[in-house]
């Protein structure tokens, strides 16, 4: 494993340290936000700006990258991230705050793709499913830990935001300081929604609604934990074991998807996550049982997006996956960016509650679906099955990784069972010449005895046939 991280030691700390100060950000916003009085429908159209920005910059971010190159860019997105930071806590106003998040979300989307482009050029074919695992356990790490420097100091001091903005500037250092070879980014073209529905609509439908719940926990998980009574520590404790639970529990929802009828496991997965919103709401007024919740939800919340994206690529040609996969992105990020607005407005004219109530009415859709049409007509793998792979959203460019580790199983599968087709084969005509050597042998040991005359009689018949003898 060692010899797997330490090449590629620098991204891998950089992007940690980044999103330290990003994660730590994002929670950060919503109890100060909070705080100064903004109303759970403004503090929805904050998480919304960010996730606008996801969107601007995965248009954007490529065409940057290439006129700057991959360090110069790097240091120009992290530099205005930093910049967002420190301006949230120097001007408080929800209209500047607004502009700054469609910044950061653009910045971030082009963080990931420096990062995610160099992991998948240096990356060997036969150790990116590794890199890929490593990379998201950093990714859901550093966000999960993140949540614990809230502990802190109070969110209404400039401590946490200058800690905020010290990471992400000190996520420069080691990713400037790297000498490894700059990667070409590829453009990649989106297939079409209509052609995307026709093959998968039940991946359509996923992403859109795990993009509308997710969405709503990013952007306002931290404040209905806060109008329910929480204070900052367990606010963050909160977020953290959503994360951590999510982390933890995609292996096991990936046997599952791996196993049965995607649908069915799809069908499940979401149901579990509904669940989850559930307890959530049941739980929230018994103070720590309502951490039992946020763990159901997060099992089932974070393995969503991945199963969806499995189910597509059983339903696609290979030439069709990789744009297929960014159309799917696009699909799940305008979820994500029409989710806080949507749940902001909900508990702002109901009560906080309607936070869970929304996330299970948005994962039940996704369950009710998914088993409807599992129901309806039988599953069709176009090429062949997928695997599920555990993974959060972040660039497109991580879809190329995926994508390549898959195709490395299949190309090391069918080398495999061509090395073993070979080994029989030469086993066979080893088996041929060793018969051949023993009957070779058993007809060379017989020719002595049948064929060789007696010596005696043959000399007693030169001897009567020599010429000049004769009888006396």
């Amino acid at each position: 494993m060692i010899a797997i991280i330490l090449p590629i030691g620098a991204l891998l700390s950089g992007i940690a340290l980044l999103l330290l100060g990003i994660g730590l950000l994002n929670t950060l916003l919503a109890l100060r936000g909070s705080a100064e009085g903004f109303t759970d429908q403004t503090l929805g159209l904050l998480g919304s700006a960010y996730f606008i920005g996801f969107i601007l910059g995965t248009w954007l971010c490529p065409r940057l990258i290439r006129r700057m190159g991959h360090i110069r860019a790097f240091a120009f997105f992290a530099a205005a991230t930093a910049t967002c930071v420190l301006l949230h806590v120097l001007i408080i106003d929800p209209i500047v705050w607004f502009v700054l998040r469609v910044i950061t979300g653009s910045a971030l989307v082009g963080i990931y793709t420096v990062i995610e482009s160099w992991l998948n050029t240096q990356a060997p074919p036969e150790r990116r499913a590794r890199v890929f695992a490593v990379y998201m356990a950093i990714n859901l790490g550093a966000l999960a830990l993140a949540q614990q420097l809230l502990r802190i100091d109070s969110p209404l001091t400039f401590t946490l935001f200058g800690i905020a903005g010290i990471l992400v500037i000190l996520g420069l250092m080691p990713v400037t300081a790297t000498r490894l070879a700059q990667p070409v980014i590829n453009d990649t073209q989106s297939l079409s929604l209509k052609r995307l529905w026709q093959a998968a609509p039940i991946a359509c439908a996923g992403a859109l609604l795990s993009g509308l719940a997710m969405g709503g926990f990013w952007g306002l998980g931290a404040v209905y934990a806060g109008r329910i009574g929480f204070a900052p520590a367990e606010i963050a404790m909160f977020i953290s074991l959503v994360i951590v639970s999510g982390a933890l529990f995609q292996w096991p929802m990936g046997i599952l998807s791996d196993r049965i009828d995607r649908r069915k496991a799809l069908a499940i997965i979401s149901m579990l996550a509904a669940l989850g919103g559930v307890l959530m709401l049941v739980l929230g007024p018994y103070g720590q049982w309502f951490l039992l919740g946020a763990a159901v939800f997060g099992a089932g919340a974070f393995a969503v997006y991945p199963a969806v994206i499995a189910h597509l690529i059983d339903h696609l040609h290979r030439d069709e996956i990789l744009s297929g996969n960014a159309a799917l992105l696009m699909l799940h990020g305008i979820g994500a960016a029409l989710g806080p607005a949507t749940a902001g407005w909900l508990m702002n004219y109901t009560s906080p509650q309607a936070l869970p109530v929304y996330f299970s009415v948005m994962f039940a859709l996704c369950a009710i679906y998914s088993h409807l049409q599992a129901r309806r007509m039988r599953d069709t793998i176009v090429d062949e099955s997928a695997h599920y792979v555990p993974m959060v959203r972040t660039s497109p460019v991580v879809l190329e990784m995926m994508l390549d580790d898959q195709t490395t199983e299949e190309h090391t599968d069918t080398d495999a069972e061509a090395e073993l087709e070979e080994l029989i084969h030469a086993e066979e005509a080893l088996d041929e010449t060793e018969q051949d050597t023993v009957t070779e042998q058993e007809n060379t040991a017989k020719t002595p005895l049948d064929v060789v005359p007696n010596e005696d009689n043959s000399n007693q018949l030169n001897d009567t046939d020599k010429p000049g003898t004769t009888d006396r």
